[in-house]
């Protein structure tokens, strides 16, 4: 097999931060196919980094059988997919990765999961070559406990294929899982040159709208909040740059919400009762006295707030010279507000969770 073979879509334009997961036979050229990426930026992990680690806490020197066998080890212990879950923790949102080692389907369902809830996207490559081209490479490097014949080689992969043992490793069924298949038979270049033709087709990903963009970080500003009612939270812009910020809670230098410091919240009085007791501001009003704080001029700017706003922020949004009001959620008892807004000729506009 020569060349760049797709086992699946290939979408331009709404792919997200990639999580790519490498898996193939012994001397395929996974390392070759992680190591590219890792030069190009990629954060690079490997679940056999687990194994490894356990085998010099135990004073072990690596070889191809105490992985495999302290490998099925750990997973007996904490499952199939202990490995995954052990490195999914360290992924973080806003990177790209490639993952290499991967040789259970468990794995697979683990990493695919994580993908779809940080927002990543996940692909499956497989990597393969042929039994003799593998074993050349494997001769070559000179790793030690690499099977020393083609035959050692075969009776070492039957192991890896499969196994009435969960949580032995799987490798045919991580194949069956691939969404993509590269071929390695050819030279470092030309696995090269598919690698770059792959990831080029593959790397299309949607940036935030500038509305997007300032709500999703009002939600990261709402999650300061330290009322135990609501978190809500206001993000001021002027000419695409942020201003100001507020979230709702008790005012400075007073008792936080959160910890007592307004009878009404913490008594989780029924909405639009007992208002003369609360003591907490609201996200939209902290983020104009923010402004004013700092002498800051919010004339001319767009406010973005998780919530659209109570009577009281309304008329200050109004006298603060704000010209657009941008909210994700209607706030009770908010259609007067709404509505006075549009009198003073100020725009406003719901946008989706």
């Amino acid at each position: 097999m020569r060349g760049l073979v797709l086992t699946g879509p290939v979408a331009i334009g709404d792919h997200k931060i990639m999580i790519i997961g490498v898996a193939g036979r012994n001397g395929a050229g996974k390392g070759e196919f992680v190591q590219f990426l890792e030069t190009r930026s990629y954060s690079v992990f490997s679940l056999s980094d687990a194994i490894r680690k356990e085998l010099a806490d135990r004073g072990l020197e690596e070889s191809r059988e105490l992985m495999i066998e302290t490998g099925q080890e750990m997973r007996r212990k904490a499952g199939p997919g202990a490995l995954a879950q052990r490195l999914a923790r360290q992924l973080l949102p806003d990177r790209n990765y490639a993952i290499d080692s991967i040789r259970h389907p468990v794995e697979v369902e683990i990493l695919r999961q994580h993908a779809g809830a940080t927002g990543h996207v996940f692909h499956l490559v497989w990597v393969d070559a042929k039994l003799e081209t593998r074993f050349d490479r494997m001769v070559k490097r000179g790793r030690s406990g690499d099977p020393a014949t083609v035959a050692d080689l075969e009776r070492l992969e039957v192991r890896e294929r499969g196994s009435d043992d969960p949580n032995a490793q799987q490798l045919d069924a991580v194949e069956a899982e691939a969404d993509f298949r590269l071929a390695n038979d050819d030279t470092l270049q030309g696995f090269q040159d598919q690698i770059q033709t792959w990831v080029r087709a593959n790397l299309a990903f949607d940036r935030p709208g500038w509305d997007d963009y300032f709500m999703n970080i009002a939600r990261v500003v709402a999650s300061r909040s330290n009322c135990v009612k609501r978190k809500v939270a206001a993000v001021v812009t002027l000419d695409k740059r942020i201003i100001s910020t507020g979230y709702n809670g008790t005012p400075r230098g007073t008792t936080n919400c959160n910890e007592g410091g307004c009878p009404r919240c913490n008594d989780l009085a029924p909405g639009g009762t007992r208002l003369d007791e609360c003591l907490c501001s609201h996200a939209e009003e902290n983020s104009i006295t923010q402004a004013a704080y700092h002498g800051v001029s919010l004339k001319g700017g767009t406010i973005y707030t998780t919530f659209s706003p109570c009577l009281q922020c309304t008329k200050m949004i109004i006298n603060a010279g704000l010209i657009e009001v941008i909210y994700q959620s209607d706030y009770p008892l908010g259609d007067v507000s709404l509505a006075l807004l549009r009198e003073a000729g100020i725009k406003t506009r719901q946008i989706g969770i």
